[in-house]
């Protein structure tokens, strides 16, 4: 009997000492630091849910601008091919659906018993007649070429200029076909595709309005390759070639920038 009227205290103080201690965390947890902790992360939960509604809204912005300037760019080249072609159709015009010829691709016929004349040829392989265009399939086709790379579908893109190319070679248009299939694995950065397809439009069509843009893309190439020297030289040869001009501007804003790199030698 004693010692359970002596075990009853003891029961009595661990009660209270837990009783004590649960107070004790209660107010812990009523604490203002864990208030204000919680209240702090909170505010940054806050935060980063607005700079990521604020960061979706940058990056559909950019996405517009971005269609914007290729819309832009698409119709500049639309116009500036209109005003190029517009001579050539105000001179001489070839009847409708008759594929006429590049300049300097038929040789005349001399007199009789000259080198060219018919007499003089006798057992040679005429040359094989052009093929007879459809100017305006081939223009709806360009166009739509055009589309689908304004769309920013590139893949497509590249596989409608290819056709056009193999459809017209001909054509009007083929240069800035050639140009628009450099830009596209320009854009995509495989800058040693854009190299090949550029390097074409330089040797096929050597006085088109797109040389010096398609030397500058090449240049610019060439720097995303890390090849300066071949960089440097063809982005000097638009400075010389083409000078007063938005592209040589350009070119020499990335020869500077070269220099600033350390790419190349200061002069």
């Amino acid at each position: 009997m004693a010692a359970l009227l002596f075990a009853v205290p003891a029961w009595s103080a661990s009660k209270a000492e837990l009783e004590t201690r649960i107070q004790q965390l209660e107010r812990k947890l009523d604490s203002r630091g864990l208030v204000e902790l919680f209240d702090q992360v909170s505010t940054l939960q806050k935060e980063a849910q607005k700079l990521r509604g604020e960061l979706e809204v940058q990056a559909h912005e950019m996405e517009s601008l971005k269609k914007r300037q290729r819309d832009l760019y698409v119709d500049i080249d639309r116009r500036l091919h209109r005003l190029e072609t517009a001579g050539v159709q105000g001179g001489v015009a070839a009847p409708t659906g008759v594929a006429v010829a590049p300049a300097g691709a038929v040789k005349p016929l001399v007199a009789a018993g000259g080198v060219n004349s018919p007499s003089s040829s006798v057992g040679a392989v005429a040359p094989a007649p052009l093929p007879v265009l459809d100017p305006v399939a081939e223009r709806k086709d360009y166009d739509n070429a055009l589309a689908i790379l304004n769309e920013l579908r590139y893949e497509e893109a590249a596989t409608a200029f290819r056709g056009f190319l193999k459809q017209y070679p001909g054509s009007s248009y083929a240069d800035n076909a050639q140009y628009w299939l450099g830009e596209v694995y320009y854009v995509t950065r495989d800058f040693k595709a854009a190299l090949e397809e550029f390097g074409k439009l330089l040797k096929g069509f050597p006085d088109s309005p797109k040389v010096p843009g398609a030397m500058l893309k090449m240049g610019y190439s060439q720097y995303e390759l890390k090849d300066w020297k071949a960089a440097a030289d063809v982005l000097g040869q638009v400075v010389q070639r083409f000078p007063a001009t938005s592209t040589a501007k350009l070119a020499q804003e990335r020869l500077e920038r070269m220099k600033k790199e350390g790419h190349i030698a200061a002069k």
